[in-house]
Parts: structure tokens; C-alpha cells; sequence
């Protein structure tokens, strides 16, 4: 049995660490279950120094290393997997998650020292090529699912992994093996709704993976049907994501037997009072399932004693949770019945309320939706958490002046995300040539300055640069239309674009690059 080091690295450090790596605490509950040896270090939860990570290293005769994760932890795992093969020259180096399901090719170009990748969903080829370590192979090409070296050094990807059928086949994730006391409980306050600001002991779960949704700046790390292997014109493998016209969706689910079943498995162990659905879209879901899902787990919560009840503190018994909704799918209710069951704040991706804009996202909501359902959760009791984004590839100024004229109509100032064109994203297909030209043509430069979206990276605005664009931002959240309307002005004379005409110019900012 292989003797395995999981890192989780470190993500968001401007921010404290606060929510459990669920992937990997399934993959070593899953690795357990085979009778693997498993240890975890949390890189991302201890900020540990250079030489802590080397002491971690070395604390053990390690088989395999393991790590993975979303893109914004490129730079963390460059540094790790470094280390490790300095110190452990002959250990086994696995990276999976996001990061390397969307560009295989360029990783394993970046970070020689990794022996094998895992492309998509890891909860069968991981424990394959435990399997293969076991038995002394040292070739992995024709293991489904990964991308790894040949004799001669050159990476090969081996056929797609099929997604599993059935979640409920998972077991619970190893959070016995994570700093919750430490780290996690202590940092589990969402500053998102009332009961959230109070909350003491959160742990959050993945309920569903996907999304029906083809939103075209998201990326569903493989996990959601949207990922194809096709051959180019030399033969080479090439892993394809969302295209226009190729949108395909596996849509998956556990049962509510299996989400409430982890749930009171979590508050019995661990006397959690709160639970954080990090599915990218609950009403997805609920929606697919013929409207049953979310409400047959609602039901049962109340079944299990989850549902909360007030003390005279301030603190409750049982479990309150949130999660995720969208515009379009949800109802009142389904909101309603969330509510008595303990729901107490859902984020909507709203992204924008100009008209225009959203024809070109892909989101299939409007400005009427958006504003419709975050009445109707108001209505409901939950608090509605809008999520917004600026500069879209069409963004204005109409748009931006829509916006906030939908801010003041709804009583509320939202501070925009930057539109970032996330590897594996359909729009970082689409500016991919725009993206390397503003980092000199470097792409691992811009992937190292990739965050999450609050400070600006690669621009895909046809019309606003980053120095704009953050300016802009600045005047829409403190609500100074007057040095918009000004700016304007200033912006149509430099591109000589009259007043009466849109506030749009044409083509792509590749051209604007090129021209420079």
C-alpha cells in the first residue's frame, strides 16, 4: 500500500484560509477506504515557511505526493513541486484539479518535476495509479484520465475518464484530517446574512457537480460533461471545453439521502451549526430533477432534527445553511420552503443588468429575472447575495449606467468582480491571442497573476482598458454619475466616436494589441 503526502497549497492569501479542500478530503477518504496510508498537509490553512514545507517533506518516507487545485493556486504548486523533487528525488508526483485539467500541456511543460497528471474527475484514476505504483509500473500512458511522461520524456495524454454515474458511491471527505479546530471553526464566520455573521462551526459540502448553465466566462474543471478530447492536425491530443454550437452537460446529484445523511454525519461528529453549498448552481438541480431535489432535501432536513431553532444568545440548534440560485430557476416556493428549513443567504450570479450585456454571457437571465428573484428571496427571508461583474468583452457605457440604475431601483451598491478569462473558460479560448500579447506573450506570466477576480488581470473589453476599467468601477460604487457622463466625453473624442452614437467600438482587443 502506497504511503501518500496530500498539500493542499495555498490559495487567496489575501484573505484567512475558510473553507475545507473538499476534493481533496474525498480522495483521501477514498484512498483510506483501499488501505492507503494518507496524510494531509495543509499548506493553505498553516501559511507555513519555506522550511516548514521541507521539514513536512521529509517527516516521512513518502510514496507519492499529491496536490492539486483551482487555477489561482499555480504559483503555490509551482513552489511545492520544486521542493518536493529537490528534497524527495525518487517520490511520486500526482497533480490534479483545475489547474491541470485545463491546460495538461502547458503544466507539464511548467513543472517538469510532476510525474503524472490527473485530467477531470480523480475518484477512479487516482487510485489506478496507486494501483500501478504498487505493482512497480513505471508506465502510466494508458491509464484513462492522465497525462504523464514516456521513455523518452514527452508528455502523452491516455484516453478520456468516464465521470461516474453515481455520487452516493462516495464516501463522507476525511475532515478528521484537517485543522478544523485551528484553523477552520475559527474562521467560519460568512459576513454574507445575520445568522452567517454568527455562525461558530462551518464545514461546506459539494451536494452536486456542474451546471446546465453556459456561462462563457466559467469553467467547470471537467467535472460537468463539458470536457472533450480531440485530435488536431498532427495527431496530438487536445482537451476542448465549451465552444459555440459543442455545449454538452452530465448533469449529477446526490440523492437527499446522501446530502442530509452528511450533514447529520457532520453535526453529530463535529457539532457543526452550518453547512455551505459550494455547488455551482442548486436550482440547476432542483430544476433537473423535475422540481423535487431541493424540496425532498428540505423535508428531510426537517426529518433529521436539522432544523434550526433559536436560543436566547443568539446561537441555534440544528443546522443552518446557504448556497447557491439563479434567476430563472428558482420559485417562490422552493424559496419559502429552503427558508424553513434554514437557508439564510443565496449568492445569484446576476453579472450585470444591462440588457445588451447579457444576451452575450450565456447566462439565459434578463434584468426583469434578476430583479424578480431577489425580491422574491427578500420576500422569502433569505438574504440575497448579488454578484456582479465589470468589463464584458461588450461593456459600455450604457451598461454601466444601467447597473447602477438597477442598484438604486433594488437599494443596494454592489462592488463588481473583474471579468477574467479563466483557462478552460470559452472566453479564454476566444481571447486567448489577446491575453498572451498583454503579458508579453508569456502565458504562464498571466496564469501566475491570476486571483479571484477582485484586482484586474487580463482585459477581454472591446472598449475599456484596465486603467479604465478600474477607474470606472471606483465612480460606479461610490455613485458619481457626473464623472462618468465627463469621462465620457473625454473617451468618445479619443476614439472618435460622436455623441448619439453606441459607446462601443469595433472589433477585439487583439486588434487594439496588434495596432499598437
Amino acid at each position: 500500500m502506497a504511503k501518500i503526502l496530500f498539500i493542499n497549497p495555498v490559495v487567496r492569501e489575501e484573505d484567512v484560509p475558510r473553507h475545507v479542500p473538499y476534493g481533496i478530503a474525498l480522495l483521501a477518504a477514498i484512498c483510506m477506504e483501499r488501505g492507503h496510508l494518507v496524510q494531509v498537509f495543509d499548506q493553505n490553512a498553516w501559511r507555513p515557511s519555506e522550511q516548514t514545507v521541507v521539514d513536512v517533506l521529509l517527516a516521512d518516507d513518502w510514496d507519492v505526493v499529491a496536490l492539486g487545485g483551482i487555477t489561482t493556486a499555480y504559483g503555490s504548486i509551482k513552489k511545492v513541486v520544486r521542493t518536493a523533487r529537490e528534497q524527495l528525488p525518487e517520490v511520486k508526483i500526482i497533480l490534479g484539479g483545475g489547474v491541470l485539467t485545463s491546460l495538461p500541456w502547458e503544466m507539464m511543460d511548467w513543472l517538469p518535476q510532476v510525474d503524472v497528471g490527473v485530467i477531470g474527475e480523480a475518484f477512479e484514476t487516482l487510485p489506478e495509479l496507486l494501483d500501478a505504483f504498487d505493482a512497480k509500473e513505471t508506465d502510466f500512458t494508458k491509464i484513462r484520465g492522465t497525462i504523464s511522461r514516456n521513455d523518452t520524456g514527452d508528455a502523452v495524454i491516455a484516453g478520456q475518464r468516464d465521470l461516474i454515474p453515481d455520487l452516493d458511491v462516495l464516501p463522507y471527505p476525511a475532515w478528521d484530517l484537517f485543522p478544523l479546530e485551528e484553523v477552520y471553526f475559527p474562521n467560519s464566520q460568512v459576513l454574507f446574512s445575520e445568522e452567517g455573521m454568527m455562525v461558530q462551526r462551518r464545514l461546506d459540502i459539494n451536494a452536486s457537480y456542474g451546471c446546465s448553465l453556459i456561462c462563457r466566462y466559467c469553467y467547470h474543471l471537467g467535472i460537468a460533461g463539458d470536457m472533450r478530447y480531440e485530435e488536431d492536425e498532427d495527431g496530438k491530443t487536445r482537451i476542448a471545453f465549451d465552444e459555440p454550437g459543442t455545449y454538452t452537460r452530465n448533469i449529477r446529484y446526490h440523492s437527499p439521502e446522501y446530502v442530509v445523511g452528511l450533514v447529520k454525519h457532520a453535526y453529530e461528529k463535529y457539532n457543526i451549526d452550518f453547512i455551505g453549498f459550494l455547488d455551482e448552481n442548486l436550482m440547476t438541480m432542483d430544476r433537473y430533477s423535475g422540481r423535487t431535489w431541493m424540496g425532498e432535501i428540505c423535508r428531510l432536513w426537517h426529518e433529521a432534527g436539522l432544523t434550526p431553532s433559536p436560543r436566547a444568545d443568539g446561537t441555534w440548534s440544528g443546522v443552518r445553511w446557504s448556497g447557491t440560485s439563479h434567476a430563472t430557476l428558482c420559485n417562490k416556493e422552493i424559496l419559502q420552503k429552503m427558508r424553513a428549513a434554514g437557508c439564510s443567504h443565496l449568492v445569484y450570479g446576476y453579472e450585470s443588468f444591462s440588457p445588451h450585456v447579457m444576451k452575450t454571457i450565456g447566462k439565459g437571465a434578463s434584468p426583469e429575472t434578476n430583479i424578480r428573484s431577489f425580491f422574491w428571496t427578500l420576500e422569502a427571508g433569505i438574504r440575497p447575495i448579488p454578484n456582479q461583474i465589470i468589463g464584458f468583452p461588450v461593456e459600455d457605457f450604457q451598461s454601466i449606467r444601467e447597473n447602477m440604475a438597477a442598484w438604486k431601483r433594488l437599494g443596494i451598491i454592489v462592488k463588481p468582480f473583474y471579468a477574467t478569462p479563466y483557462p478552460g473558460s470559452e472566453w479564454f479560448s476566444t481571447y486567448r491571442r489577446s491575453i498572451e500579447a498583454q503579458y508579453d506573450g508569456d502565458l504562464e506570466r498571466y496564469i501566475l497573476d491570476l486571483g479571484d477576480a477582485t484586482r484586474i488581470t487580463a482585459v477581454i473589453s472591446h472598449n475599456f482598458n484596465a486603467v479604465e476599467l478600474l477607474g470606472l468601477r471606483e465612480l460606479m460604487v461610490t455613485g458619481n454619475t457626473q464623472r462618468i457622463d465627463e469621462y465620457e466625453q473625454i473617451w468618445r473624442r479619443n476614439h472618435g466616436i460622436p455623441e448619439g452614437q453606441p459607446s462601443t467600438m469595433i472589433g477585439r482587443p487583439e486588434d487594439t494589441v496588434a495596432a499598437e
